[in-house]
């Protein structure tokens, strides 16, 4: 089961900000063009110069982006704009954020986790990986020598034993920042009447990731690199056989996750009236009495209603929908070589069916999709407006249990089956592989 250990972070020197609002980011893939300089603009020094040194995030850029990443983290650590802790620590970390009418506390813990593949049963997957994001992650990584984004890893904690033995006690944080309206705290923790326990309760449980599968492909790729490089397995304790995690409790009250809607394009001839009739048996269509801007609402509603309720949007007639499944074994005879659990996923039975069965054969002859995706249900009336995205395919988030049934079975989610919110901070701390 899972093996961590604590580190010899680096992160941005607190006597220098006391406040590091300005120069942490959200994760680089989420960014573009205009927002990277929207960040740059607030500090020089935002993490995202090194983070995100090629555009656009997810493709691979040429070796002098990367090595011009390396050169500004080296003048950074050289002027004391970074210090590197002189003991290892486990550092506790903390987002508050509102939702609605609530404040939320979400409670992590971030350290080293041993890298073992997928399929072991130490770290467990749920999403496809693409080969494009991994080579460029991985040519930054050499480049270096950094890991500079957590994984977002869950584990289970029914008796809350891990927070409550790292949060207890804690005064002010040592590292604070507020991005996007989420406070980031961050505390260093050097107890091994803390850290040991720690280590022994998470050492008899699987690592479930939330979010960061291409950047734990890459580390797992940038560990084999060296292992060939060295002749065979590296040393126990090298830092590539180690991969930084935030790791948050399955039972933690602040965990969120919000639905991943699909906003689609490259349809010819859709119409809903077309489309109802392309479903045959295996869903009720009717429409639903809502305006453009009550989508938000809408989306609650599909949130409480039952397994296998979708929501449907159409940017033409500015009308709304709503599917109910009448077959619930639909995926049984499109997808035989999968499990229960997997054929009654909202998100499988979407992609499954109404995106690969009916969608693209039979409104986009046979092309591929145009797709997007969007927690916010707020905006798709404003992005789907008939130019780039035509209609908007509304879903219930993915349970939190599926991740648990789906690893029995070694098998994986459609990709962005799952939006954690907020998404964690990067800039927090770093973790050295050199």
């Amino acid at each position: 089961m899972a093996h961590i250990r604590p580190f010899v972070g680096i992160h941005f020197n607190k006597q220098l900000f006391p406040d590091i609002s300005d120069l942490i980011a959200p994760p680089y893939d989420v960014l573009d063009e205009a927002s990277k300089a929207a960040l740059q603009s607030k500090h020089p020094n935002n993490i995202v110069s090194i983070d995100l040194p090629h555009l656009p995030p997810k493709s691979v850029g040429p070796d002098a982006t990367y090595e011009e990443a390396n050169q500004t983290f080296q003048r950074w650590l050289a002027e004391g704009t970074l210090t590197r802790d002189r003991r290892p620590a486990t550092y506790a970390y903390a987002q508050t954020f509102q939702h609605g009418p609530r404040t939320i506390h979400r409670h992590g813990m971030i350290c080293l986790v041993r890298l073992s593949p997928f399929g072991a049963g130490e770290v467990v997957p749920h999403e496809k990986t693409y080969d494009a994001p991994i080579e460029d992650r991985l040519k930054l990584m050499r480049a270096t020598g950094l890991q500079l984004s957590p994984i977002f890893g869950l584990f289970s904690d029914p008796r809350n034993e891990v927070t409550s033995l790292l949060f207890k006690n804690l005064a002010k944080p040592d590292l604070t920042a507020t991005l996007d309206g989420v406070q980031n705290d961050l505390w260093s923790v050097i107890d091994a009447d803390i850290e040991n326990p720690i280590i022994d309760l998470l050492k008899h449980k699987p690592i479930y990731i939330a979010d960061g599968h291409h950047r734990y492909t890459t580390a797992l790729q940038y560990q084999k690199e060296l292992e060939a490089q060295n002749g065979g397995p590296l040393p126990p304790n090298h830092p590539a056989n180690y991969c930084m995690f935030v790791l948050v409790s399955m039972q933690d009250p602040g965990l969120l996750i919000l639905p991943t809607h699909r906003l689609i394009g490259g349809l010819s001839d859709f119409s809903p009236a077309a489309f109802k009739a392309s479903l045959l048996d295996n869903f009720d269509m009717t429409e639903t009495l809502i305006r453009p801007d009550q989508l938000l609402a809408f989306a609650d509603t599909l949130e409480k209603g039952d397994t296998a309720t979708f929501g449907l949007y159409d940017g033409k007639s500015r009308k709304a929908y709503t599917l109910h499944l009448k077959n619930p074994q639909l995926l049984t005879s499109l997808s035989p070589d999968k499990s229960e659990s997997w054929q009654r996923l909202d998100v499988a039975i979407l992609q499954r069916y109404l995106l690969d069965e009916i969608l693209q054969p039979h409104f986009a002859g046979g092309k591929e999709l145009v797709k997007g995706y969007t927690a916010d249900p707020s905006t798709i009336a404003r992005d789907v407006d008939g130019s780039k995205f035509q209609i908007a395919l509304l879903l219930k988030s993915t349970p939190l249990h599926a991740l648990e049934d789906l690893s029995k079975h070694n098998e994986v989610m459609p990709q962005k089956s799952t939006y954690f919110f907020p998404k964690l901070a990067t800039g927090m701390v770093f973790n050295p592989l050199r």
